[in-house]
């Protein structure tokens, strides 16, 4: 029986465990952590024959060793394990191109990019379903992408997250021995480097800003691996507003099909999508006739960012063969992604939103862009290399305050005092932010209290999901009265 070992106890690694016990080998997944939670998960996977091994990191010593390794999202590519396992010629893999190899007969969308991903991924999920098309969303959002796979051979595991923020219905798509029509991933550059053969149908490119330059190293590597899902794919969309991408333009990608929200003139080829006059505009060829497809106006997300995502869904559903019907019947329903700019709750007449997703600078300065000014902002956590410039000055123009969390706090007061911007709180943590970030509203007259961290959530929080969702459980508790609990942290809040 070949031995393959899965590193990661992650939904992705329990989903390629199982997978590849269904398809015969030998599987032993290992995790550096340990916990409670783990310690349940490995009783579970045992009782499947699948060895658990935690508190402990791979290694590759003596004659036993694997055939195979798969790697889940979150490890890094180029750890010395995996350099050595490679040097050894031990096949090493990532969880979604473990998938892949076993879902490559059907038709995938492979969304990638820094920012804009999530959304423009749930949205097209949301119009292939409207279509009657089972179309899982999977990958970085909504189910692991083996979950997919093993649902395909007929076993659907159910154990899905809120990825998607109720974009669409995926928790009825996936059921043992479903039969899926497409597969709509979301994938991320870690995903792409690790994924050798994946090769969508429609690849789709929403942005593209430094990010992740810590595992990257360089922007042109990190280009160059999210590049290398676009070659792999037969059709290609991109997001012609975004000013690296639309540089690159018709000399590197001729055949893409490009999208604008600024309309046709600023279209950089003969075919693609673009706004005019409310309505999202398709020209398929450079002889075609420009032919409407949906009204903007219908999509309930503010902001210029969502156009484009809007754009880039609809071109993929598009060049998928999908009708207006179903488009139009979609975009109207969506309503919208957790931890995106979503909306909590409205106190006294100001709007508490979550934009917790926003883990850059670039991010955090389209989310302030996109809410109503003055506005008091909770930003920082675990600081990320990028440049602050624009989200800098984004805050002068629109943030009466901000106030600072996490580790990223003192170096965030730093930039702020040095372009001349000095009404700003450390506060150091959510439950002392959210209960001061209500009083500095009704001082300023903000009508909006935003998280848009601009920063990982790692310092404090396991995930952005978790971030937001403390955030959410503290602005309704506040919403609804239960003042009383926040006694002592306002007594002991920064001013």
């Amino acid at each position: 029986m070949p031995r393959a070992t899965v590193i990661g106890l992650g939904k992705s690694g329990v989903a390629a465990a199982r997978l590849l016990k269904g398809e015969g080998w030998e599987v032993e997944l290992s995790d550096s952590n340990t916990s409670e939670t783990l310690l349940q998960q490995q009783q579970k996977l045992a009782a499947e024959q699948i060895t658990v091994k935690l508190g402990q990191s791979l290694e590759l010593n003596g004659a036993n060793l694997p055939q195979l390794i798969v790697v889940s999202p979150g490890v890094p590519w180029d750890i010395p394990v995996l350099i050595k396992a490679r040097q050894l010629g031990i096949e090493t893999i990532g969880e979604m191109e473990l998938a892949w190899r076993n879902l490559r007969s059907l038709p995938w969308v492979g969304i990638t990019g820094t920012n804009g991903k999530t959304t423009t991924t749930a949205l097209i999920a949301a119009i292939f379903q409207a279509a009657e098309l089972n179309a899982p969303a999977c990958g970085n959002i909504g189910y692991a992408a083996c979950e997919v796979a093993l649902s395909s051979r007929g076993r659907g595991e159910g154990s899905r997250e809120q990825g998607a923020g109720g974009a669409s219905d995926n928790s009825s798509l996936l059921t043992p021995n479903s039969s899926l029509d497409w597969v709509i991933a979301e994938i991320s550059s870690y995903q792409v480097e690790s994924s050798s053969s994946l090769a969508p149908r429609i690849g789709v490119w929403t942005t593209f800003t430094p990010d992740h330059l810590s595992r990257h190293q360089t922007l042109e590597n990190y280009y160059n691996i999210k590049a290398k899902l676009l070659h792999q794919s037969e059709l290609q969309v991109f997001n012609g507003d975004d000013a690296y991408l639309r540089q690159q333009g018709l000399s590197a990608w001729p055949d893409a099909y490009w999208t604008s929200v600024k309309g046709k003139d600023f279209l950089i080829s003969e075919k693609g999508f673009y706004i005019e006059d409310d309505w999202v505009v398709e020209k398929l060829t450079a002889t075609s006739a420009p032919e409407p497809i949906v009204k903007v106006s219908t999509l309930r997300m503010v902001g210029e960012h969502n156009q484009q995502n809007l754009l880039m869904a609809v071109a993929t559903a598009r060049l998928a063969g999908i009708n207006r019907d179903a488009i139009a019947r979609a975009i109207v329903e969506f309503p919208g992604v957790a931890h995106r700019l979503e909306h909590i709750c409205t106190w006294e007449g100001i709007d508490f939103i979550n934009d917790s997703k926003a883990t850059n600078y670039d991010a955090a300065e389209v989310g302030l862009a996109s809410v109503k000014s003055p506005a008091i902002l909770i930003a920082g956590g675990e600081a990320k290399a990028g440049d602050d410039t624009g989200w800098l000055a984004q805050i002068q123009t629109k943030a009466a305050a901000v106030l600072l969390i996490g580790s990223a706090a003192p170096a965030f007061a730093q930039r702020l005092q040095e372009v001349g911007y000095y009404s700003y709180h450390i506060v150091e943590t959510m439950e002392r932010a959210v209960p001061r970030s209500a009083e500095l509203a009704k001082e300023y007259e903000a009508p909006v209290v935003l998280l848009s961290p601009a920063c990982a959530s790692f310092d404090q929080y396991p995930n952005f999901e978790v971030r937001g969702d403390r955030f959410r459980q503290l602005c309704l508790a506040w919403a609804e009265g239960e003042k009383l609990q926040y006694n002592s942290i306002l007594s002991s809040s920064l001013p």
